[in-house]
């Protein structure tokens, strides 16, 4: 036993240096990855009477908030594309949470008609609507057309999200104070709204239909908010943070191999979905935030966004462009 703590000595009097730097850069890491978690909603408030919607349930954050919206003893619909693995989520977020009253509803924001019909399920069946969470997002896609011919990004992130808040909009001033939480993200800071070519036909790029697909969910909270003023209806976007989701799905296997192999280790960094939704939940349920409408947020803050996120006639001509494209106008 001698001999061992003199051989542990000797090691550590001759590599000093390196463990002192391996310490220093451990640490370091730790510190990076604790600081990129961002912020913790710390509201402990009880939603039981409540019923919250929100699209994309079934996977990374918007199956997160899902499981946080039952525990605090709300009905939670779970509105998806895919209802197999939508049903099985609900499945693990009734056992979690112990709130049996979870539902699985069909949504594919690809589609108009099936939004319509989501939101006439809704009218028809639920005597209330208290929280509307629009989660649901692809990013980066080929270019794709929706069921009715739109782009594929801007038209399920946007376009489906703004036909379903309008459909609902009702129902939520029924059962005020109500919120709407918007997820966006901080890719808006690089977008600009093609107005003059909004699905990109001339020259699509991923990056480029992302980044725009993000700015119109800013500035679409931005517009609603304006429009629900004095009606008990508030509205709130939000950058959720860089995390690990399926959301990168259409980027990843596209990348080239040396590229990815860079990638992988910043991915063990990055925020886990639970992390991810905290300012979702912030957004959907603090107390703080019922008097604020129209704003950005980020790890459970606000943030200013960027200057044409700020753009009120921007946000109009959105709107108006908008309306006319799901047949609203």
């Amino acid at each position: 036993m001698q001999n061992y703590a003199e051989a542990v000595r000797d090691f550590v009097e001759t590599h000093a240096t390196g463990l002192t730097v391996a310490f220093v850069a451990g640490a370091g890491v730790l510190a990076l990855r604790r600081w990129l978690a961002g912020g913790v909603c710390q509201s402990k408030v009880r939603l039981d009477g409540k019923t919250v919607l929100i699209t994309g349930a079934n996977t990374g954050i918007g199956k997160e908030t899902a499981l946080d919206m039952a525990q605090r003893g709300a009905r939670v619909i779970l509105a998806c594309r895919d209802m197999t693995r939508a049903r099985i989520a609900a499945d693990e977020i009734r056992q979690r949470s112990g709130n049996g009253n979870v539902v699985v509803k069909k949504l594919d924001l690809a589609s108009l008609q099936s939004v319509r019909d989501l939101a006439k399920d809704i009218q028809a069946n639920e005597a209330r609507l208290d929280i509307l969470i629009n989660n649901a997002g692809i990013m980066m896609c080929p270019k794709w057309k929706t069921e009715d011919g739109f782009e594929m990004q801007f038209g399920v992130n946007h376009l489906g999200h703004f036909l379903l808040t309008n459909c609902l909009l009702d129902l939520l001033k029924k059962s005020t104070p109500s919120r709407v939480v918007i997820v966006s993200s901080l890719a808006h800071e690089k977008g600009r709204i093609h107005f003059d070519d909004i699905n990109l036909d001339k020259r699509y790029s991923r990056e480029v239909s992302y980044r725009q697909s993000k700015l119109a969910n800013v500035l679409f909270c931005r517009e609603l908010a304006e429009r629900l003023q004095g009606t008990g209806v508030t509205v709130y976007s939000l950058h959720p943070g860089v995390i690990r989701t399926e959301l990168g799905r259409h980027l990843i296997p596209t990348l080239a191999l040396w590229k990815r192999i860079i990638v992988m280790p910043f991915l063990m960094l990055i925020k886990s979905p639970w992390e991810g939704a905290q300012t979702t939940i912030y957004c959907a349920v603090d107390e703080s935030l019922a008097d604020k409408s129209g704003l950005y947020y980020s790890d459970c803050a606000p943030k200013r966004p960027a200057p044409q996120a700020m753009d009120a006639a921007a946000a109009k001509k959105l709107w108006d462009l908008s309306a006319s494209m799901v047949g609203l106008a």
